[in-house]
């Protein structure tokens, strides 16, 4: 492995060991400054949570109305649109980063949950604690290479649109950005309705 691919991995692996540290820290604090990082993080997240929420929901109506006309151009019209089919396509790629952050919050992604339903006290914070870091870990390494992608695409174009591709890469540092804070929100105030009343 070269040190290019290896440095990004050892600053995750840091970084995941440190933030799972604090966040264990700020989650059993009673007072003092862990409940005020506790709370800090919580404010932060509803807003992002909010925000990420209605911009998925955005680039989920831009992706559909451009497949749309594009369905309409091309059987309508006969003229098929040379950038609606690139736009449905940065749309779902913002849509699914932006969602990855309010599906991490709110513990909506699939999940294998017997072990955390059957366990309590240290055990079932050790499994949190262990989720949290590899939820860090993948999104400190969608991070990285991710910013590393967009800039080296910053001078493509893309094909239609003719705006550059980093604009498309760009939904994965900034996507992992948001999950990171989403996963570390659940972590600290955990949420699981749909397992609630799941069978």
């Amino acid at each position: 492995m070269n040190a290019m691919n290896l440095l990004p991995l050892q600053v995750t692996g840091a970084a995941t060991v440190v933030t799972v540290a604090v966040a264990l820290w700020a989650g059993a604090a009673a007072g003092g400054p862990g409940v005020a990082l506790r709370r800090a993080v919580l404010a932060g997240d509803r807003w992002l949570t909010g925000f990420c929420a209605v911009a998925a929901c955005i680039a989920l109506a831009v992706a559909t109305a451009a497949g749309f006309w594009q369905v309409v151009a091309r059987f309508a019209t006969e003229t098929p649109s040379v950038w609606s089919e690139a736009l449905v396509r940065v749309a779902l790629i913002w849509m699914a980063f932006l969602g990855l952050a309010v599906a991490l919050r709110t513990g909506a992604l699939v999940s294998i949950d017997v072990a955390h339903r059957y366990s309590r006290g240290a055990l079932r914070r050790g499994i949190e604690a262990a989720v949290l870091a590899c939820c860090l870990s993948l999104m400190g390494v969608l991070f990285w290479f991710g910013w590393m992608m967009a800039e080296r695409v910053q001078f493509q174009e893309m094909a239609g649109l003719e705006v550059s591709m980093s604009w498309g890469y760009a939904a994965i540092p900034i996507g992992a950005v948001f999950a990171i804070i989403g996963a570390l929100a659940n972590f600290l105030d955990r949420q699981n309705e749909e397992l609630e009343s799941a069978v």
